[in-house]
């Protein structure tokens, strides 16, 4: 008998969402509500820049969310803090150092907000993404799940069971923004 692709973990009727972009969260968010698994979209992402693209992106998600009557959260955005934290890395290639260090950064975020919010698991769309490393996206939830107590990261693979090709028919629905790079100024393709 095939393993089903995405598996609840046991007990988990909430979640807190780490969403990246609109694009990348919408056939997450859709599989969790199918299954019975409210999400809480917290959109944390001090790595994007430039700004206006930071907030391109922020306002998508945030529409997204408000049009499935889900809550949606702001960690706020600290751009110059985050270049600090990556401070050395800038020249790591794409899945390299930088990548995994900021990953870290940004799903330990998601696991303090997890925890203040009275929740216990986390995920992110971070897992959606075919140019991310998904072992180094585990390492960092599991990193950020130990730092903060009381919190466990679901580490999923949200590539999988047709939901990459359905986040492709959704954000033709949606009409979504669709960015060309990860949001981070060492990530842009060079012309």
């Amino acid at each position: 008998m095939k393993k089903p692709a995405i598996v609840v973990p046991e007990g988990c009727r909430e979640v807190l969402l780490h969403a990246c972009c609109a694009p990348c969260s919408s056939a997450i968010v859709e599989w969790l509500v199918q299954h019975d698994v409210r999400p809480t979209i917290f959109y944390y992402n001090p790595n994007i820049w430039p700004r206006e693209e930071y907030d391109i992106r922020k306002n998508e998600s945030k529409r997204h969310a408000e049009s499935l009557g889900l809550t949606w959260i702001d960690g706020d955005y600290d751009h110059d803090g985050w270049r600090q934290d990556v401070c050395g890395l800038e020249g790591e290639p794409e899945r390299g150092r930088r990548c995994e260090l900021c990953f870290t950064l940004r799903l330990t975020a998601a696991a303090r907000k997890t925890r203040e919010l009275g929740l216990h698991y986390f995920t992110t769309t971070l897992a959606s993404s075919r140019w991310k490393s998904l072992e180094q996206i585990e390492r960092a939830g599991r990193l950020a799940e130990q730092a903060v107590p009381d919190t466990a990261f679901w580490a999923q693979n949200w590539r999988k069971g047709g939901l990459y090709e359905r986040r492709n028919e959704l954000l033709k629905e949606f009409g979504f923004y669709n960015q060309q790079y990860c949001g981070c100024e060492f990530s842009q393709r060079k012309e």
